[in-house]
């Protein structure tokens, strides 16, 4: 029955993530030295309560770069339905009694990004480990915010999966999901987000933050990424992209 019950949620899991088609990615900035306490009220409080309202949570992680950043994402089907669950856990019971215990650790909750799939969103994770249970170790996903001059749009997602991600993959980045920002008015307004912004965003993975930066090492010596395809994409970039090298916790189910 165990065995069944992992393969019916693995398959639940994966039909949510490909109706997806509004992505969150909420970047929270914590009190200092509160993060540990976050994850662990995240992890144990905040997981199936989200899921039993039909909201899809996909991760959930420690900023290796910064130690007072939680960074986690969850997907919705469309707007109206995103509005729907929201409304269902902003307002349930379980929020209203640890809501106070989870906003004392949050500086700050407004770096939320609003995403659709552009060539591809995520594929199914595995099923995320139980309450209490040994999680796997290691695993990094890397989320790349490109600024852009222009309105990211078709062209520019033809040109990333044509030119730029096969440089990419070859040096053993593999894009595991493309993203752009959704123009449709905020569904559920108590929640902020950023608007207007002109975003291409891409994930990849890596085993350990070694083996991304060696992956960074043999991109950047491609003699094809140098030459051709850096130069061109600094010309579409207003500034320079956002990387932020993301840790999973143990309930995260993208690792």
């Amino acid at each position: 029955m165990k065995t069944l019950g992992m393969a019916l949620g693995a398959l639940a899991l994966s039909a949510s993530i490909a109706s997806a088609q509004v992505l969150e990615l909420r970047q929270y900035r914590l009190t200092p030295g509160g993060r540990d306490g976050f994850v662990a009220l995240f992890d144990r409080e905040f997981v199936e309560t989200q899921e039993a309202v039909g909201i899809t949570l996909l991760g959930q992680f420690r900023d290796l770069d910064d130690p007072n950043r939680f960074t986690w994402i969850r997907a919705f089907p469309d707007m109206r339905s995103r509005e729907q669950a929201l409304t269902a856990f902003y307002s349930g019971d379980h929020w209203k009694a640890k809501r106070n215990e989870a906003n004392s650790f949050i500086l700050d909750s407004d770096n939320v990004l609003l995403l659709r799939p552009a060539g591809h969103g995520f594929a199914a994770p595995p099923p995320r480990a139980k309450p209490g249970a040994a999680s796997p170790s290691g695993g990094l996903l890397i989320a790349n915010l490109w600024p852009l001059w222009a309105e990211p749009d078709a062209e520019f997602t033809a040109f990333f999966e044509t030119t730029v991600k096969p440089e990419l993959e070859a040096s053993g980045l593999p894009v595991t999901a493309t993203f752009l920002p959704v123009r449709e008015a905020n569904s559920y307004p108590r929640l902020p987000v950023r608007e207007g912004e002109k975003l291409f965003v891409w994930f990849t993975r890596a085993e350990s933050p070694e083996a991304y930066s060696q992956a960074l090492r043999r991109l950047e010596a491609r003699p094809g990424w140098k030459t051709g395809v850096a130069p061109e994409l600094a010309e579409r970039l207003e500034s320079r992209p956002v990387v932020r090298r993301l840790s999973p916790t143990p309930r995260s189910a993208l690792r």
